[in-house]
């Protein structure tokens, strides 16, 4: 199976500390490549993958400021798409852009919703209803007016998180510094429960920062320490109280929720968006409706196993389980929309079908061999891959191994037989006027179709 992976270009794949789409696609990538897949990552040129990268962004645009997001964008999409036939399926973490270049390619597009910014965007979406494939990341953030093939709940690899079995003296807060998060809130609640806080993250609003966060920082009892990487997030999750997610919109997800329950720290988070699907309330964390009933619980955390928390990470947000998921659906995708064509004789694949040529990948079983024909609108190339052939063409007969091509040009009676034990391969390069099926008219046959 060839995967094409887009990945978003804000960010590195993985990124160095902020690019939660980013990290996901590079999880699944390596998880995919892990499991004996052949994975192209598209993404920054800087960024790292065991499996084949291409990159036209040099870094992230969030890295780079002098790049313009559009532009890059647009030649980033476009040189997957370009290049869309040589792979089976393309998995697109991009957003709705890439769905409005489909009509390049009759490879099937798989795209991950990784949430609504704006109900303004759901058109795209829309459009491409049922012609592209889609996955959401929680149920909670489907929308009713699209069809889903599956939820797949994003996974975090284990390794990368160590287990704190006892709480530490802090609360957490770890996300964007945005009033979508709840920033200000977090600040609050730790006033209101009387613990210190620390804030990690980038900040995506600067008014907000200046006017919610900043004023509130001492040193002391509100600590903002900036990004994290990988190394610093462990750290941070596993050594804290609690993290609050005091969140103000409909969260998609989360990852740091399951980050910070996979370093057996508990969340304190508002029942908002995929909240009740992420935490196990009461077990793992707490779901609060307000600032009152998140101040309450606070003071039952330490009560919360810890190593429980873990578990429930074990179980259900692994990186392994979510490949595990991916692969199903890609499976089911090409079930459904594979370019093969079974004959008595074995069968083709249609590598590219374009007004000017086609192309075929042929596989011919042991002993059989095609029925002697001729095509008036056509003219072939036949390129042995695998295998043995003996090519019948205008009554010669050619002995062919692989690595040996045959022309056979319009009008001229030709078959191929597979005189060993194994299949076959070889490609067909069509080129004339027409290509379709019913231009082939047959002088002998072995399956009656004369």
């Amino acid at each position: 199976m060839r995967i094409a992976m887009l990945s978003p270009i804000a960010w590195r794949t993985p990124p160095e500390h902020y690019g939660p789409w980013e990290a996901v696609v590079s999880m699944l990538t390596e998880g995919l490549i892990k499991r004996g897949m052949e994975v192209t990552l598209f993404a920054t040129c800087n960024s790292h993958t065991r499996g084949k990268l291409v990159g036209v962004a040099p870094c992230g645009y969030e890295e780079d400021k002098n790049l313009l997001p559009k532009v890059w964008e647009c030649l980033h999409i476009s040189e997957l798409f370009e290049r869309a036939d040589e792979f089976d399926l393309i998995h697109n973490h991009f957003d709705y852009l890439p769905l409005t270049y489909m009509g390049m390619t009759s490879t099937p597009l798989l795209t991950t919703i990784h949430g609504f910014s704006s109900p303004r965007i759901l058109p795209v979406y829309k459009k491409y209803n049922k012609r592209a494939h889609y996955v959401s990341i929680s149920a909670a953030d489907r929308s009713p007016e699209l069809e889903y093939l599956a939820t797949i709940h994003h996974g975090i690899e284990l390794s990368q998180f160590t287990l704190q079995e006892k709480p530490g003296d802090y609360l957490l807060f770890f996300g964007r510094i945005h009033h979508d998060k709840g920033a200000k809130e977090a600040i609050k609640l730790a006033h209101m429960f009387g613990m210190k806080l620390i804030m990690a993250g980038i900040i995506q609003d600067e008014a907000y920062y200046e006017r919610e966060v900043k004023p509130h920082l001492d040193g002391k009892n509100v600590v903002y320490v900036g990004s994290a990487d990988a190394e610093k997030r462990d750290k941070l999750l596993g050594g804290a109280y609690a993290l609050l997610h005091p969140i103000n919109f409909e969260e998609p997800f989360g990852l740091s929720v399951i980050e910070a329950m996979a370093c057996g720290t508990p969340v304190v988070a508002f029942k908002r968006g995929s909240m009740s699907e992420v935490i196990l309330d009461g077990r793992t964390g707490f779901l609060v409706s307000s600032m009152e009933e998140a101040n309450a619980v606070l003071k039952r955390v330490g009560e919360l196993d810890r190593t429980k928390c873990r578990c429930w990470v074990e179980r259900r947000f692994s990186a392994d389980r979510m490949v595990d998921d991916y692969i199903g659906v890609y499976e089911n995708i090409l079930a459904k929309t594979k370019h093969e064509d079974h004959r008595p004789w074995g069968y083709y694949v249609i590598l590219s079908d374009k007004p000017d040529h086609k192309l075929k990948r042929i596989i011919v079983y042991p002993g059989q061999r095609l029925s002697l024909q001729r095509h008036r609108q056509r003219a072939e190339h036949w390129y042995i891959i695998q295998g043995r052939a003996v090519v019948t063409r205008d009554g010669d007969e050619l002995s062919l191994n692989s690595d040996q091509a045959v022309d056979l040009p319009s009008g001229a009676w030709h078959r191929i037989m597979n005189p060993g034990k194994e299949n076959l391969v070889f490609i067909e390069i069509q080129s004339g006027s027409y290509f379709g099926e019913d231009d082939i008219e047959r002088l002998e046959d072995d399956y009656g179709r004369v």
